[in-house]
């Protein structure tokens, strides 16, 4: 099945805009479940539980879930605590932290009445602006594989990436996937090598699934193998995401993707992050300074699948009285990062690259 980009939608509006729908992410890629998200608490449960996930959905999300806690209740005690819920669910993506601020910024000005109704519009042009970043960012990304492409001796150009960040991730487009499908509509031979991504699989749940739906040939393969297949000549570049860019350029995305950007580094391959304005932490000095949020280590222990029934079973990996530790993140250094492809441009991962990018955001 090859869809339009218009049919490929994370989170969708019902009625005037202010009834919310995403896809339980949980799912995939063996159902295709809408959810309907309505109180507060359905929206921290979606967060929390990776219903929804993606630093730039989790975003769209929370503001979505603000307005409907101020829906029920505009008081600036039920905004604070409301806000102080929905930034309780995941402590590492910052534009959770960002889009929450936007809407507090957009209704403390206001009478209690109107509050609700300036909530939705403001969450609704969060949304609108998300698509329109992320399909920058893919014209801009799509130039660089089409350069690395014009270069290369081969006939497909091999990328990889890490993780999930696709319109699963956003709300169209993507991050580190925009590229990817502006490339390959422009006619761009391309084959994505899609790791796993363990230890909850985001990669071979979700990545390989929505880049399927869009005609994108792609191949999983181990977390463990992307060294091996970098080393091989068979990986033209990588492109991931990012939950949090700190000030000096460097990246916090899904763990394991420090350990692809020193494979890519050891052998020459071109390491860049696709990185949304709105994922740039300007008050954060490095990566050291980002907080790593750790789950369950059930995650890492068990795995879910589809039985040949067809359905859904967790079933345990390790011995049962198996210890386990599960960071979410972690940090690759910038001096690893060739460069982040944003919205605003393919700009150098260092201080002085972001100190320009914030500069030239300042003049606007």
């Amino acid at each position: 099945m090859c869809l339009t980009m218009s049919e490929l939608c994370s989170l969708r509006l019902r009625g005037e805009g202010e009834t919310v729908e995403v896809i339980d992410q949980t799912l995939l890629p063996h159902q295709l479940q809408w959810l309907p998200l309505a109180s507060l608490d359905s929206y921290c449960h979606a967060i929390t539980s990776m219903q929804v996930r993606g630093a730039p959905l989790i975003g769209i999300t929370a503001a979505f879930g603000l307005a409907a806690a101020l829906a029920k209740d505009p008081s600036n005690d039920h905004l604070q605590v409301s806000k102080a819920a929905l930034l309780a669910t995941r402590p590492t993506a910052v534009n959770l932290h960002w889009a929450l601020q936007k809407i507090e910024t957009c209704v403390l000005p206001l009478e209690e009445a109107q509050r609700a109704q300036a909530a939705f519009i403001c969450a609704r042009e969060l949304r609108e602006q998300d698509i329109e970043h992320c399909s920058t960012i893919g014209e801009f990304g799509c130039e660089l594989l089409q350069s690395l492409f014009d270069k290369s001796a081969g006939e497909t150009l091999h990328v990889m990436t890490h993780c999930n960040a696709g319109w699963l991730a956003t709300i169209q487009w993507g991050t580190a996937l925009s590229p990817i499908y502006k490339a390959h509509r422009a006619g761009v031979p391309i084959h994505v090598w899609v790791s796993e991504t363990r230890p909850r699989n985001q990669g071979a749940y979700l990545t390989a699934w929505e880049l399927q739906r869009a005609g994108v040939p792609c191949t999983i393969v181990a977390d463990n193998s992307c060294g091996y297949l970098m080393q091989a000549g068979e990986v033209d570049c990588v492109i991931v995401g990012s939950d949090r860019t700190a000030a000096n350029g460097d990246v916090c995305n899904k763990v394991g993707t420090y350990l692809k950007a020193l494979a890519a580094q050891a052998n020459a391959v071109p390491f860049y992050a696709a990185v949304p304005e709105s994922t740039i932490d300007w008050s954060c000095p490095g990566g050291a300074d980002i907080p790593i949020e750790f789950r369950d280590s059930e995650e890492l222990l068990s795995i879910t699948g589809i039985d040949d029934a067809g359905e859904l079973q967790t079933v345990r990996l390790a011995g049962v009285d198996s210890r386990g530790k599960n960071p979410a993140f972690d940090i690759t250094p910038a001096a690893l990062v060739s460069g982040l492809i944003t919205e605003h441009g393919v700009i150098e991962a260092s201080s002085a690259g972001l100190a320009q990018l914030r500069s030239t955001l300042a003049s606007l």
